[in-house]
């Protein structure tokens, strides 16, 4: 039975280009840059009950190729009606593109290719284009005439020693096309500098570069009586909890209608946008700073998992469905995995005649991952049976190398391997978290540790205390996190009290990282806004999807959050929506080549005097064996059965 948050089918986005085509929107040159569920309000969602029709509506960014101009179609498939067509002003500031189509970043590598500055370029270093690759990349904006209002991309040329070979480990140095999409012409070409191709081999994986270990031994992760959460289409219920599975090309895995023990915690949570800008002076990486959700798409993305590699145990997968240049349906297999990991000691107490009390804890993962050119991302949402949330982002592939003097030093770049450079950059991650504790109507405090001078309140100096600060508009809600304060932020219930006569509450408790590292007056620092803050706070808004705005590819900057909170509405004991800064700084090191270990980051989302009393006191004692937990003394080997 469809529920009105299922993700787009196969059938809904092939009768939704079928209305297109009626309508004569689809022509010889037009491609779908986008194609996207257009969500119903919530008065809808909350209206809706089982078996009625459900009203669907998808969005389809529709690029003409030939002339660059674009358009935003809304279509009703139920009743299969183009309800809008809507010009987008690409060509006027602050301007804007649609996310680049997969088959442009062909179309990029053919017209570098067959440009005779290029060649000479190759020609002039002594190298052979036979296995070249043209990495095309965002270009960022800055303003040029020839680019603003234009669907431009760079790229960067790395070599490969054949076809299929990894080309990072490759850089040459100092050549960067500039390209034209719409017109299909270069630009300009620039070839600065005589730096050598750095030899470094860049191979991993299969075929393995090396022998691989054979110390390992095997770890078996069973369930005999099967996982423990029920899955009914999108609905997953597992323990106290339940939501909706949710999936899109732009932002990748959605979750629906979280609710702890019935209540609902989060209407909808997701990683709508993300921005990776790099700290290099480098002609050859200046301009970098990709969105990868805004000008990539990270569900379009999304790769394929595999039992075993991606996914341990027992698993569920969703597939997703997305739409290609053509408007036409694709699903990817096994998308989304969800599993359940055993976490360690959820609580435990040793009594005072010596027994004791110990309870494991267990968690519901549901993940997907995303590679975009060379970098990999994985998106983990983990469910605590305490009713706490965490997120985390896990951030491998390979590091996006220049090329240098072997041996030399540079202050933006770190040699990590003979003659390759890796720049320091960002990986700037944006949650947005539409929070529902108990019900729509709640409110927004920062709560930190403080000091207390030695004085008649603090005798003996040894006390300390909390202080808590509402933030009830827009402006004040634009906060940084504090480590050394342990700053967390408190979102209450207008609606609902715990036992001891308090607003049910939960936290939202951020790792310590940096915020976006650009200067003020940087064309970045202007379109990745979002990026200067760690909390955003808004009053919830169906049209304010994304934090840096609608389309940042090729966008002058200002768009999203920074427009959207100018306003300074209230969002004081009101439907509001949090939007969280996190992300890793990365300074390259030489054991990140030739692929990256993951680096983590993330946010946890724990209950605050949402539950009377710990809500993890009748787990079994016994989830691991199929006995209680051995006694002290034993002599159990400790193996699971």
């Amino acid at each position: 039975m469809q529920h009105p948050l299922d993700p787009l089918t196969v059938a809904e986005i092939e009768a939704g280009r079928a209305v297109l085509e009626s309508a004569g929107r689809v022509t010889s040159t037009t491609r779908c840059a986008a194609v996207l569920p257009v969500e119903p309000s919530k008065e809808a969602v909350a209206a809706w009950l089982p078996g009625e029709t459900v009203e669907r509506r998808i969005l389809f960014v529709a690029l003409d190729t030939s002339s660059g101009r674009s358009a935003e179609a809304v279509v009703e498939v139920t009743t299969g009606t183009l309800e809008s067509w809507t010009e987008l002003t690409t060509d006027v500031a602050p301007y804007g593109q649609p996310p680049y189509l997969r088959e442009e970043f062909e179309l990029t590598e053919q017209i570098v290719r067959a440009d005779p500055q290029w060649q000479a370029a190759m020609a002039r270093r002594g190298l052979s284009p036979e296995f070249a690759f043209c990495a095309p990349l965002a270009p960022g904006f800055f303003g040029r005439d020839d680019e603003a209002g234009h669907r431009v991309i760079r790229s960067l040329t790395f070599l490969r020693e054949d076809a299929h070979d990894s080309p990072w480990s490759h850089p040459v140095e100092g050549l960067i096309v500039h390209i034209d999409l719409t017109q299909r012409r270069v630009l300009r070409v620039e070839d600065e500098g005589n730096t050598p191709v750095p030899s470094s081999d860049g191979r991993f994986g299969t075929p393995a570069a090396l022998t691989e270990r054979v110390t390992l031994k095997p770890i078996a992760i069973t369930q005999p009586e099967g996982p423990s959460y029920s899955v009914d289409g999108s609905a997953v219920t597992w323990e106290n909890w339940s939501f909706r599975v949710g999936f899109n090309a732009r932002e990748g895995l959605v979750l629906n209608q979280v609710a702890f023990d019935g209540r609902p915690v989060l209407y909808r949570a997701s990683v709508p946008e993300m921005v990776v800008p790099y700290g290099d002076t480098s002609p050859t990486r200046f301009w970098i700073s990709y969105f990868d959700a805004g000008e990539y798409l990270l569900g379009m993305n999304a790769n394929p998992l595999m039992l075993g590699c991606d996914c341990l145990g027992v698993i569920h997968y969703f597939d997703g469905v997305i739409a290609d240049g053509g408007g036409h349906a694709v699903t990817i297999p096994q998308a989304v995995c969800m599993h359940e990991e055993d976490y360690g000691v959820l609580w435990k107490h040793t009594h005072l005649d010596g027994t004791a009390d110990s309870r494991r804890s267990r968690r519901l993962v549901i993940s997907y991952f995303s590679t975009i050119g060379n970098y990999d991302y994985g998106f983990f949402w983990y469910l605590y049976l305490d009713g706490s949330i965490e997120f985390e982002a896990k951030a491998t592939g390979v590091v996006f190398a220049g090329a240098g003097v072997p041996g030399s030093s540079s202050p933006h770049a770190n040699e990590i391997a003979p003659g390759l450079f890796a720049p320091v950059h960002q990986h700037l991650f944006c949650a947005r978290l539409d929070v529902s504790i108990d019900g729509d109507a709640n409110s927004l405090a920062e709560i930190d540790v403080v000091r207390m001078p030695t004085g008649p309140d603090n005798p003996h100096g040894n006390a300390f205390t909390w202080t808590t600060t509402e933030l009830t508009s827009e402006l004040e809600a634009k906060r940084v996190a504090n480590p050394a304060a342990a700053r967390v932020w408190e979102i209450t219930s207008g609606s609902r009290r715990n036992a001891v006569g308090k607003p049910t509450a939960y936290h939202l408790v951020p790792r310590a990282s940096a915020t976006l590292m650009a200067q003020p007056d940087s064309s970045v620092f202007d379109r990745a806004t979002f990026a200067t803050q760690q909390l955003w706070a808004t009053p919830f808004s169906p049209a304010e999807r994304f934090p840096a705005g609608d389309y940042p590819n090729g966008h002058a900057g200002g768009g999203g959050l920074p427009t959207w909170t100018a306003a300074d509405r209230s969002i004081e004991n009101t439907d509001i929506v949090l939007w969280h800064v996190f992300g890793p700084t990365h300074i390259p090191r030489p054991e990140d080549w030739p692929v990256m270990p993951v680096d983590y980051s993330g946010f946890t989302f724990r209950p605050y005097g949402f539950l009377d009393r710990n809500p993890a006191l009748d787990l079994p004692s016994g989830m691991i064996h199929d006995d209680h937990c051995a006694p002290h003394g034993s002599h159990h080997e400790g193996h699971g059965h």
